[in-house]
């Protein structure tokens, strides 16, 4: 069996709560949320093709490590 991999901070205690929150979300508390995360300042919402996200991804991790 393959031994799972967390961030840090994680474990699965905290991926089982997080999973648990959205899979027991309604449809319309679910939309509302989404909504909610556009009204946030200090945060940006964008698109990005997906071929680009690891490149991101490495960037934000880079940021957080410094």
């Amino acid at each position: 069996m393959k031994q799972s991999r967390f961030p840090p901070g994680w474990d699965a205690e905290r991926v089982n709560s997080v999973l648990a929150h959205y899979e027991s979300q309604s449809e319309e508390e679910a939309v509302a949320e989404d909504e909610a995360s556009f009204e946030r300042t200090g945060q940006t919402v964008m698109e990005l093709p997906t071929e680009i996200v690891p490149i991101v991804r490495e960037l934000i991790g880079r940021l957080k490590a410094a």
